[in-house]
């Protein structure tokens, strides 16, 4: 079958893997669209300290059943398309003894950790296919990223009273600015392109920031009346960012971590006291999270299109991400159809 390799510095190629067939509680799927993120990009441009090389990126998917082995549940049938939860879980370490799998100690990450999904079929355990009625295997393709988001507003602890900045309108940072939202939040989008915030308002903002053009501070002293938000989520991991969300979040407030800054980072640590913050960390997804992304995907109002920058094939995998490479604060999403 046909998959695509990344097997070094911008170097990326098509080759050919045996057919696998599923064993006792397991489930293959026919891939129909699956979705580079920043990790595989990363990945190509040789920034990811956690990938092994060689690597078969992917692992936002969007699928349909093939065949099921045996013990697998008859919910799971041929012909349903689903997506994937791509993290691995031990089951011994701290974190999964906590129920916090999503942040295992030990995780291992389709296309990261271990080869992923760009490829034309996959064998995996029951427990990690997702059912997702109504929804099209393209928009399966956007979940698990949408899925990070959410999880980050639940570790914030979001609620109706709360006023929450998202820094970066990427899909993560949109998946926090839909959830927010939807708790009833006032929510504030910060980005450098208005093409995103224009989405990010779309999508439930109440207020866009340009970091670029506007003065960060007065714009929230002013929608805040001086207050500043309760809560501030970090989703693009720059060390400005980082410093922005320390600096700019209430006193008493929570900062939300998803972005991996790629340098170290000086903090003003008297900040962390005199506001006396909670700054936590959001890793991953649950499986909670993957269903509330898919019921609000079910819902049909999320602009599922202008989410989706390209759509290609295999053979064009390469190209796009250079693609990306050379502008990647105007991409979204590049799915490859299988």
């Amino acid at each position: 079958m046909k998959a695509i390799s990344i097997d070094g510095l911008q170097h990326m190629e098509v080759i050919d893997l045996p057919q696998q067939e599923p064993g006792c509680g397991e489930v293959q799927i026919r891939m129909e669209y699956v979705g580079f993120c920043g990790s595989d990009l990363n990945t190509y441009m040789g920034r990811n300290p956690m990938v092994r090389m060689p690597v078969i990126p992917g692992h936002e998917i969007g699928a349909v059943i093939e065949k099921t082995g045996p013990d697998v549940p008859d919910f799971l049938k041929p012909g349903m398309t689903v997506t994937v939860n791509p993290y691995t879980n031990c089951g011994k370490c701290a974190s999964c003894r906590n129920g916090r799998v999503n942040a295992c100690q030990y995780n291992e990450t389709l296309g990261v950790q271990r080869n992923g999904a760009m490829r034309e079929n996959m064998v995996l355990p029951w427990t990690k296919i997702i059912p997702a009625e109504g929804l099209t295997s393209r928009t399966c393709a956007i979940a698990e990223p949408m899925s990070v988001g959410f999880h980050a507003v639940s570790r914030a602890e979001v609620t109706d009273i709360d006023t929450v900045m998202v820094i970066g309108c990427g899909m993560v940072g949109l998946g926090a600015v839909v959830r927010s939202a939807m708790r009833g939040a006032t929510v504030i989008a910060a980005d450098i392109d208005d093409d995103k915030l224009a989405l990010a308002k779309e999508l439930g903002a109440a207020h866009v920031i340009n970091t670029l053009s506007e003065d960060v501070h007065e714009r929230l002293a002013e929608i805040t009346a001086g207050l500043m938000p309760d809560v501030i989520i970090e989703a693009v991991g720059s060390p400005a960012t980082y410093r922005m969300a320390v600096e700019e979040v209430a006193f008493t407030g929570r900062v939300i971590c998803i972005g991996y800054a790629k340098s170290e980072i000086s903090f003003q640590t008297k900040l962390f006291v005199q506001k006396e913050l909670d700054i936590r960390g959001s890793r991953n997804a649950l499986p909670a999270d993957f269903r509330a992304v898919i019921h609000y995907l079910q819902q049909g109002t999320c602009p599922v299109d202008r989410l989706i920058s390209m759509e290609v094939k295999p053979e064009e995998a390469g190209n796009a991400l250079k693609q990306w490479a050379e502008a990647p604060g105007k991409v979204f999403r590049i799915l490859v159809k299988f």
